[in-house]
């Protein structure tokens, strides 16, 4: 056999083409040369282009039309990768929460060569982690330790390109809250292991971890703005310390709004002080003043100790024991119950709770969910604090609404049972479908709710809740200042100042309330602090831009149905505002 020189000379530098079989590299009997044998070379170098084409153009038809995620990086941690909570949505299908796949940067220490110079190059691209933080971590015992959680996309490029060995990355989900603060109390916030820690985040977390269909709120992200926009403005122009706002639909017993400040980012929520990570609404319990007549009210028309011809003598203060009850705006003659209401007197409240009895007010703001804690999807809820025994004197300072400490949620579900028809509907973050009226027990007779709407009116439009009419939404309203308790007893300026308002009054549709915590009087309320300066202006500012969102039409206030649907028969003497 004779051997051609070119194919012993590929035959010498066999090395060059591993991938060549060595048969193709010899020539036998002289029937191969040099051109056939570059034949064949190009033809396998052919085959293998196009084999590579063919790869490449499959792997882009699966990233294009499958949606197949393209990783940036080499090696992942061996931790199965869970999948992200469901949405949240408000109950226009606005997003409120959501989840984003991100990565975290973790380190097995046995394969870092380096931990130092690693700890001071990782540090040189996550500036949030300290460089001594990172090297205990690099030189710990364990198999696997995060470095940092939920890093950005720069961030991970920066250290994958320092290509440290023993350093990966492993996909995770971020909870991702665009609304910012606009709803930090509703929502609350998760940790970074996706379990719920607050709000709904923890009420509602079986199910969002791993659920694919989202949670829908009751909330309405437009009207919560307004709230939060509305509150925020009184606490600066009165310098409260903080606030509170709720919106409610009288019907359903949804909670479209519901603002507490001062609040923060659940973005961040371990910057946030404890101060304004406190739910007002829910959480915190108060002593409510004199929005209770509304149930003193209600509670003794029902019961029939009075009506709305009958009254009581508030000429002069009460004394009991050491304590003495008197009026803020004493007018220290006889009173009309409606006179009672609109002039917020303690002492004809006192008078008219104690011939209901001690046993019968306490089952009657039992039965409107006062004296326990509510049913509600918050975990965050303040239990009531009620007193024990319930003497005369607890009788008559309850009934304005002092000795007895209960939350804004409550007063506001309770307040909606007096007005909407007799009826207790639980107050609920779910969106309901039908935006029918929920059944619920009957608290009080629909006779008695129409007389307390007719009061609720009339307060706005003779009374202390003046300042909180919007004109075409034909609003009834209450007032109530209580002085907080501390140290020794009670602080006489450090008010809770609350406006308690529903529209329209002759068919409840909508409730609003607004607290202050302790509000400072100016120049424009002449130093006054009391909710129907500070607090109730603010209401009439939610009411009027919310309105219009809500779908409530603009009655004429004083057309003839209307004044018929309001008019209140009283004494003589009691001021009137009924149509002749």
């Amino acid at each position: 056999m004779t051997t051609d020189p070119v194919a012993e000379h590929l035959l010498t530098h066999r090395r060059w083409m591993p991938s060549l079989p060595f048969r193709a590299l010899t020539v036998s009997d002289g029937h191969r040369n040099p051109i056939e044998v570059g034949h064949n070379r190009l033809v396998v170098t052919a085959l293998l282009f196009g084999a590579a084409f063919l790869v490449i153009s499959a792997r882009l038809v699966e990233v294009t039309l499958l949606g197949a995620p393209v990783e940036l990086h080499l090696t992942h941690a061996p931790h199965a990768y869970q999948a992200a909570r469901a949405d949240i949505l408000d109950r226009n299908g606005v997003l409120l929460a959501t989840s984003l796949a991100t990565e975290s940067v973790y380190a097995e220490p046995k394969k870092v060569l380096n931990p130092k110079d690693a700890a001071h190059r990782l540090a040189s691209v996550l500036p949030d982690v300290k460089e001594e933080t990172i090297l205990a971590r690099l030189v710990s015992e364990k198999g696997f330790v995060y470095i940092r959680r939920n890093i950005t996309p720069r961030q991970e490029w920066d250290v994958n390109r320092l290509g440290i060995p023993g350093i990966s990355f492993q996909r995770e989900d971020r909870r991702i809250y665009p609304q910012g603060p606009e709803l930090a109390h509703v929502l609350g916030f998760s940790d970074v292991d996706n379990h719920g820690l607050a709000g709904v985040e923890k009420y509602y977390d079986t199910q969002l971890r791993g659920g694919t269909d989202p949670v829908e709120l009751s909330i309405d992200i437009r009207i919560q703005h307004i709230v939060r926009d509305e509150v925020m403005a009184a606490m600066a122009e009165f310098q409260a310390i903080g606030g509170a706002g709720m919106v409610m639909d009288s019907r359903t017993g949804e909670i479209l709004s519901m603002v507490s400040l001062p609040d923060f980012d659940p973005n961040d929520p371990g910057d946030a002080p404890d101060d304004a990570r406190f739910n007002r609404d829910t959480l915190g319990v108060y002593e409510m003043g004199s929005t209770f007549k509304i149930f003193t009210l209600a509670m003794a028309l029902d019961a029939g100790t009075t009506t709305m011809t009958g009254g009581y003598d508030a000429s002069h203060p009460i004394q009991i024991d050491r304590f003495t009850i008197k009026d803020d705006h004493a007018q220290n003659r006889w009173l009309s119950t409606p006179e009672i209401f609109i002039h917020s007197s303690n002492i004809g409240a006192a008078k008219m709770a104690l011939d209901v009895g001690a046993t019968g007010q306490h089952q009657f703001l039992d039965k409107l969910g006062l004296l326990h804690t509510p049913s509600f999807q918050i975990p965050e809820l303040g239990h009531p604090h009620i007193p024990m025994p319930w003497r005369p004197i607890n009788v008559m300072t309850v009934a304005f609404g002092h000795g007895v400490s209960v939350s804004a949620l409550q007063t506001l579900t309770a307040a909606n049972a007096v007005l909407n028809g007799g009826i207790l509907i639980p107050a609920t973050l779910q969106k309901r479908e039908s935006s029918q009226a929920v059944a619920g027990p009957q608290v009080i007779s629909f006779k008695t709710s129409q007389l307390m709407r007719k009061l609720m009116r009339l307060n706005v439009e003779a009374g202390t809740g003046r300042k909180g009419d919007v004109d075409g939404y034909l609003v009834g309203a209450k007032t109530g200042t209580a002085e907080k308790t501390g140290v020794g007893g009670y602080k006489h300026k450090a008010l809770l100042s609350s406006f308690l308002s529903v529209f329209p009054i002759n068919d409840p549709r909508y409730l609003v309330l607004v607290i202050l915590d302790e509000p400072k009087g100016n120049k424009e309320t002449f130093g006054h602090a009391t909710a129907a300066w500070v607090s109730a202006p603010a209401a009439a500012a939610i009411i009027s831009r919310a309105g219009p969102i809500l779908g409530v039409p603009a009655v004429d206030q004083d057309s003839p149905e209307i004044r018929r649907a309001i008019a209140i028969d009283q004494p003589q003497g009691a001021p009137r505002v009924a149509v002749e």
